[in-house]
């Protein structure tokens, strides 16, 4: 029997409650998905990232999250170049910044939602850097299912 979190409290139930014995919110049945039907993570997880631009629920998985942070650190050390060659002072960059700004943060949230963790994490400067490296959670949690597909 497997464990899942209460849609209305949070607490941890059994995976085949009707209701959560602690605050009797209902429970929605989700089948759990195996390994054999999983999608494997594909494509550019920059691009990934930005098609979700602004959203906050759900769950990106550890390398989603890092394969971004690290082609927008070169994105924007090229950028820099540019700036600096072009004498633009900053302004090419600057507006890089400016627009992955939101995805970012986007993407911060949904790393810290696979780690089960509140978004607020984020606002913590040192703790938030050690939840953002740790693995995913297994299995489904209370932000949605595991975006590895491993139960």
């Amino acid at each position: 029997m497997s464990m899942v979190f209460c849609r209305g409290c949070a607490k941890e139930i059994s995976s085949l409650a009707v209701a959560c014995p602690q605050c009797g919110a209902p429970q929605v049945f989700q089948p759990t998905r195996t390994t054999s039907n999983a999608v494997p993570e594909t494509g550019n997880p920059y691009l990934e990232v930005l098609k979700k631009y602004a959203v906050f629920t759900g769950r990106a998985s550890r390398r989603e999250y890092w394969m971004f942070i690290l082609i927008n650190l070169g994105v924007a050390i090229v950028l820099g170049v540019i700036d600096a060659v072009l004498g633009a002072k900053g302004i090419i960059s600057n507006f890089y910044s400016l627009a992955v700004f939101l995805p970012s943060i986007a993407a911060a949230i949904r790393r810290m939602h696979d780690t089960n963790r509140s978004g607020w994490w984020i606002l913590l400067p040192i703790v938030n850097i050690v939840f953002l490296a740790q693995d995913s959670q297994p299995g489904d949690n209370r932000f949605g299912p595991n975006p590895k597909g491993i139960n």
